[in-house]
């Protein structure tokens, strides 16, 4: 069986700081994975070594069988990235961020308006297509660094903590626009809210200090901790003791 990422024994050191530890991960095409932990679990770190952002230490990590290292060329052009640090150029229009991502992956005047034409529909940014992505509103910012992260048509897509700092509103908008995508496109997605990874998918894996201490769904978590909840559940995977 091919997978949409898969790695082996991937590790990423900072001097004597062992961010990632010898990572064994499989996810499948179609899914949508929810990579949790706190705060210097190692999550953001997975995500740039991925993503060809950043070279492993150590073992391998391919995405549709493609060397993160050795075929990075490849595998940009079948990866989009939304960082948790929402990358939009504040001075252009969101008109022109999408038309500067565009022409970044070549495509000429009629492709790119054409594009950015599907995106602006998909993602529902026509109101704001003349608005200079600066003077948004956190969560129409965010939307506008997905449909910029969607430009090439990616087949897998990195949400690194979508709805971080988002009102209550903004972030269901943003769930809904996230299932949209998930009919379409393998999606990894990192997130500090326990409801949102319960809501939206498909399995879970859990970090601790760069170690993945569990991967599954969330009803599979709930009963290895013998917890009712899923917040509970992830409380007590990553208090328990690592043996």
């Amino acid at each position: 069986m091919s997978y949409a990422i898969e790695t082996h024994n991937l590790t990423k050191r900072y001097k004597d700081l062992t961010a990632v530890d010898n990572l064994e991960l499989k996810i499948s095409e179609g899914e949508l994975f929810a990579l949790l932990g706190v705060n210097g679990a190692g999550k953001t770190t997975t995500i740039k070594m991925l993503s060809t952002l950043s070279l492993p230490t150590s073992g391998e990590a391919f995405i549709f069988g493609e060397n993160v290292v050795t075929s990075s060329l490849k595998v940009k052009e079948m990866i989009g990235v939304s960082p948790q640090e929402t990358a939009v150029a504040p001075a252009l229009s969101v008109k022109e961020n999408l038309a500067l991502m565009c022409a970044i992956h070549g495509m000429n005047g009629k492709e790119s308006a054409e594009r950015i034409k599907e995106l602006s529909s998909a993602l529902e940014l026509d109101e704001v297509m003349g608005r200079r992505a600066g003077k948004l509103s956190g969560g129409w910012q965010r939307r506008l660094s997905i449909a910029m992260a969607l430009v090439s048509r990616p087949k897998l897509l990195f949400l690194d903590e979508p709805t971080l700092g988002l009102d209550v509103i903004a972030r269901s908008e943003l769930w809904d626009l996230i299932r949209e995508l998930k009919k379409t496109t393998t999606i990894v997605l990192t997130t500090h809210y326990m409801e949102e990874a319960e809501s939206l998918s498909d399995r879970i894996g859990v970090m601790k200090k760069g170690h993945l201490l569990f991967t599954g769904s969330g009803e599979e978590m709930k009963k290895a901790t013998g917890k009712e909840k899923f917040e509970e559940a992830f409380v007590a995977m990553v208090k328990e003791e690592r043996r």
